[in-house]
């Protein structure tokens, strides 16, 4: 079927983009009257997130994480450093965050130690940025998280959603029937028109994965 990947609404600064060595997609939500932003799942690269916050003249409200797996981590450790923002998770992935060494061993990848989150995300978690609030949508991880940012249509749904897919259940802790009843029952019921942020790969629209995406019952 047609489909175009729709714009981000209203008044905001919005950049996404694949960073780090499995190509996770991190993304900056700004405002730009207040000059706050937040940065999503920062998986490395963290040269390339802060030079777009400096050129945009923002401060960094929040560094927040859709679930605990290490390629939307790597570069959290730095830019909480350089800007001195809070780190924030959902405490059912707190598992997975305490083991990001042995995450990082596994792939062969150089491990930066990186403190304790700074706050539990909870579901409808205010996040205190461009409107935006935390949905709790676990499946993936126990504690994935998606951000939805209503006044934009903006979701940023990590590794829950796909385009014309959904996230690896088989993985300590994933449940295919929790991620399924979190696409349907949380993510399905937002604006239908909403631009979709997937964890990695292109992004999609919500409208499209519920006519299109083969997990529920697309062609």
């Amino acid at each position: 079927m047609p489909f175009q990947v729709p714009e981000v609404q209203g008044n905001v600064i919005f950049e996404s983009f694949p960073v780090g060595p499995l190509q996770c997609n991190c993304a900056i939500v700004g405002d730009p009257v207040t000059k706050t932003c937040l940065i999503i799942d920062p998986g490395g690269d963290p040269e390339k997130i802060m030079a777009i916050v400096e050129e945009n003249d923002l401060t960094v409200k929040g560094i927040i994480h859709t679930h605990a797996h290490l390629d939307h981590i790597l570069a959290s450790a730095v830019i909480k450093e350089r800007t001195g923002a809070p780190l924030l998770l959902h405490q059912g992935d707190k598992f997975l965050w305490d083991a990001l060494e042995d995450q990082c061993a596994k792939f062969g990848l150089d491990y930066t130690p990186t403190p304790e989150p700074d706050e539990w995300l909870k579901d409808d978690h205010d996040l205190g940025c461009c409107g935006g609030v935390a949905i709790h949508t676990p499946g993936h991880t126990p504690g994935s998280i998606s951000f939805w940012f209503e006044n934009h249509e903006l979701l940023v749904a990590g590794d829950t959603l796909f385009q014309l897919g959904i996230g690896r259940t088989d993985l300590p802790g994933g449940s295919f029937e929790q991620i399924e009843n979190s696409i349907t029952d949380r993510l399905f019921r937002l604006a239908e028109d909403a631009l979709v942020v997937t964890g990695h790969g292109p992004q999609t629209s919500l409208a499209f994965e519920r006519q299109a995406n083969p997990f529920f019952g697309g062609q």
